[in-house]
C-alpha cells in the first residue's frame, strides 16, 4: 500500500470511507446547527440527544410529522426509526437548506407550512413531535398551535414536545431569549397539554440525560402525550 497516496487509507477497513465520500459527498451542518457548532459545540450533542429520545419513543411508527424542523439536522435520527416522515417549517429558507443537504435516500418529505394557520389538509399521522418549537409560540396562540397539530393526528395519535424550562432562561443566550416567548415550568407544561390529551407524561432533561427527576432543576423538558381529547373541529 502506498502510504503517500492520499486516496488510499493506511488501514484498509477505512477505505470504505473514501468510497462513501465519492458516492455521497460529506455530511454538512445546516444553517442553525453550523452556528451552534461554531459557537458552542457541546450543544450539538444536546440537540441530537433530544432527537434520539424522540426517535426511540416513535420507533416503528408508520407516518410521523415533525413540526418546526428548522434546518433538520437531527431529523434523520427519527427518519431512521419510522416508516415515513414529513418535516415542515414555516420558513422557506430552512426548508430549502434542509432539502438541499439531507440525504434523499432517507425519504423525508419537506414542506413549507405554518401550522398556526392550518393543520395539514387531508393528512392524518400516527405521531407528531416538535423539538425546540413550542417556546417560540406566543401564549395567546398556543391553543391554535396544539389544535392544528391534533387535527393532523389520528384518533390514538401521540405528540412529543420538547422545550427549554422556564428555570433555564436565567442562563440562556441573548439570541435564545429573544425567541423564547413561552417557556414553562414542568407542572405548567404538563397542565397545558392535559387540556388536550387524555394522557400526558412529563420528563426532565439535563444535557444529554433524560430522567424523571425534579423538573425545577431541569434545563429542558419533554411531554409525551397520547390520545387527543379533540380530534377534529
Amino acid at each position: 500500500m502506498d502510504s503517500a497516496n492520499p486516496s488510499v487509507t493506511k488501514e484498509p477497513q477505512y477505505q470504505e470511507l473514501l468510497e462513501r465520500q465519492k458516492q455521497k459527498g460529506l455530511a454538512r451542518f445546516g444553517l442553525m446547527s453550523s452556528q451552534v457548532y461554531f459557537d458552542d459545540p457541546k450543544r450539538v450533542a444536546f440537540v441530537l440527544a433530544r432527537y434520539k429520545f424522540a426517535s426511540k419513543l416513535l420507533e416503528g411508527k408508520q407516518n410521523v410529522l415533525e413540526v418546526g424542523c428548522a434546518d433538520a439536522f437531527g431529523t434523520p435520527l427519527v427518519a431512521k426509526a419510522v416508516d415515513n416522515l414529513t418535516a415542515l417549517d414555516f420558513d422557506p429558507v430552512f426548508i430549502e437548506d434542509a432539502t438541499d443537504r439531507t440525504d434523499p435516500e432517507l425519504g423525508i418529505e419537506f414542506l413549507v407550512h405554518d401550522i398556526l394557520k392550518a393543520p395539514l389538509a387531508h393528512r392524518k399521522f400516527d405521531a407528531a413531535y416538535a423539538i425546540d418549537v413550542f417556546e417560540h409560540i406566543e401564549p395567546s396562540v398556543e391553543d391554535t398551535f396544539l389544535d392544528n397539530i391534533i387535527q393532523s393526528l389520528n384518533t390514538h395519535g401521540v405528540l412529543i414536545l420538547g422545550i427549554p424550562s422556564l428555570e433555564s432562561q436565567e442562563y440562556a443566550s441573548p439570541q435564545s431569549k429573544a425567541g423564547h416567548v413561552n417557556c414553562k415550568s414542568g407542572a405548567d407544561f404538563k397542565r397545558t397539554l392535559q387540556r388536550k390529551f387524555e394522557n400526558v407524561f412529563l420528563f426532565s432533561m439535563n444535557d444529554e440525560v433524560v430522567h424523571t427527576g425534579f423538573s425545577k432543576m431541569a434545563h429542558y423538558l419533554f411531554v409525551v402525550c397520547a390520545t387527543p381529547k379533540v380530534t377534529s373541529k
